[in-house]
């Protein structure tokens, strides 16, 4: 059985790992970057409180020793679904079965001037990009004397009340606080602000009552500013407009507000649902295909009685899709009956700061914050990186980071000539 698989997120790296060692079941994992990451992580990558190795791990030391696993760098082009091939912008792969699991794009619900100037923060590419542009703006706001393009530099909007949003938000805020002043003092008579945006009522929409209204507390008491009920419109000449008519000046506007899936040529537009996600059935399916299967973001499922409109666009969903489907294609190989999916949900959490998190847990019906929901979340967090050196590294750089209130990683790698200082 050749399976093939087109992205290596929580979903096609678990699938993977799940059928390592299947000597009936040849894998083949397709790629555009030749490593593993950890998107929950990415914020503190670009925040300079983790080094990208910390959080990403090569497909191919990963698959080393692993016979039935190979990896392709690549990109996918087109799906040739009646000669059971796919094509990539290097050639071309044979499948049996053909697994979609290529998660989700930033989404910029159409607003071209925001997709050409924000800073999305999707990828580890976006996390490094956002780093260095972050630092080379502290750096011309320090030799800037015009008082009105230095508030402007040193400004900054995230845009999205979700996870991401309100960990970015956080981050900065404890930067401005314990790190800005002591290393820039050229900048100690200017104010900066960060604000924080979203177009629902509550920040955190997921969780629970509780949990946005200790986040929302906590946020304030860090001196982020929070603009509820208001959603950004539009973002040219550094200014970025808001739906009630108001605007703020800033060099930094932060995209993460939305995702979508994406469509791909060769599956016909009636397998798709909401948000460009491939339409499944309970065994990820695609809806109108023989042998073409989806999974985690890209995928959505109306059969799970507790999600009748598709579930959350989260890393578990990913990994208990992947796992799920390779115990199908080991119940194909054997003829034995396969098991839908069914979604267990294990919780929610999202970190604010330093001694500053929230968790719900649905079973029972918990909320935590503080230190404790803080501990959990770095625990949960440091157990979900793929491999111990990922764990070690990162549970390094965090404990340097909480007694120093402090990481010594903020070098601007590789710049972009272009936008050099001047």
């Amino acid at each position: 059985m050749k399976i093939v698989i087109i992205g290596g997120g929580f979903a096609g790296i678990n699938l993977a790992k799940e059928l390592v060692n299947q000597p009936q079941i040849q894998v083949t994992l397709v790629d555009k970057n030749n490593y593993n990451f950890f998107p929950p992580l990415i914020y503190q990558v670009a925040t300079a409180f983790l080094e990208p190795s910390s959080i990403s791990y090569p497909f191919r030391k990963f698959f080393a020793g692993k016979k039935n696993l190979q990896f392709r760098l690549g990109e996918l082009q087109q799906v040739v679904p009646a000669e059971n091939k796919v094509i990539l912008n290097n050639g071309e792969l044979a499948y049996d079965y053909l697994v979609f699991a290529t998660g989700a794009e930033t989404s910029y619900f159409g607003m071209e001037n925001v997709m050409k100037n924000a800073i999305p923060m999707k990828t580890l590419n976006d996390a490094i990009v956002m780093r260095n542009t972050l630092l080379k703006n502290l750096e011309k706001a320090t030799i800037t004397k015009d008082i009105r393009k230095r508030r402007k530099l040193l400004t900054i909007v995230v845009a999205g009340g979700g996870p991401t949003g309100v960990e970015v938000s956080g981050m900065f805020a404890e930067m401005r606080k314990n790190i800005l002043l002591k290393e820039y003092p050229e900048l100690d008579t200017t104010a900066s602000n960060v604000y924080l945006v979203d177009g629902g009522d509550a920040l955190l929409a997921p969780m629970s009552k509780a949990s946005q209204q200790d986040t929302l507390k906590a946020l304030t008491d860090l001196g982020v500013v929070v603009k509820l009920n208001n959603r950004v419109t539009d973002y040219v000449d550094d200014i970025v407009h808001f739906s009630n008519g108001e605007t703020i000046h800033t060099k930094n506007l932060i995209w993460a507000a939305g995702v979508s899936a994406k469509a791909f040529d060769g599956i016909p537009m009636e397998s798709y649902g909401r948000g460009k996600r491939m339409a499944t059935d309970a065994y990820n399916k695609v809806n109108g295909m023989q042998n073409i299967y989806a999974i985690g973001d890209t995928s959505i499922m109306d059969t799970d009685p507790a999600f009748p409109n598709g579930h959350p666009q989260v890393a578990q969903v990913a990994i208990q899709q992947g796992v799920n489907l390779a115990k199908n294609f080991k119940a194909i190989v054997q003829n034995k009956p396969l098991k839908p999916f069914i979604y267990l949900d294990k919780g929610s959490m999202a970190i604010i700061g330093k001694n500053k998190a929230v968790v719900d847990l649905p079973k029972p019906k918990w909320h935590f914050n503080g230190f404790l929901a803080w501990a959990i979340w770095l625990f949960i967090h440091l157990v979900s990186l793929i491999t111990y050196r990922n764990r070690l590294s990162t549970f390094y750089n965090w404990m340097v980071a909480y007694f120093a209130k402090d990481q010594s990683l903020r070098m601007i790698i590789r710049p972009d000539k272009k936008q050099a200082i001047n």
